[in-house]
C-alpha cells in the first residue's frame, strides 16, 4: 500500500476511534485498542500484545493501535510511516 493510503486508512481508524471513545473511556480506561476497518478489534493490558495480535491477524498492514484515555499524539512528519518497499 503507497503512502498516502496508509495514511488515508490511518485517518479513518483514528476518526473511527474518536466516534467510539466516550464508549471505550467508559469500559476500556488505559487498555490498549486495535481498530481497524473503523471497528474495535480488540482489547489489551499491554501495548505490546496489541502489537504482536495486530501483527498476527493483519501482517504490517496498518491499524490503529492506541491506549485509551491518553491524549492525541502529534508525530512530526519525519518519522511518519515510510516504507521499505514502493
Amino acid at each position: 500500500m503507497r503512502r498516502e493510503g496508509v495514511m488515508d486508512q490511518l485517518s479513518k481508524e483514528m476518526a473511527a476511534y474518536d466516534r467510539m471513545r466516550d464508549e471505550l473511556e467508559r469500559d476500556y480506561f488505559g487498555k490498549w485498542v486495535i481498530v481497524r476497518d473503523e471497528e474495535l478489534v480488540g482489547t489489551y493490558d499491554h501495548s505490546g500484545d496489541a502489537a504482536d495480535d495486530a501483527i498476527r491477524q493483519f501482517g504490517r498492514g496498518p491499524c490503529l493501535i492506541k491506549q485509551v484515555g491518553e491524549p492525541p499524539l502529534t508525530l512530526p512528519a519525519s518519522i511518519l510511516y515510510r516504507p521499505v518497499y514502493d
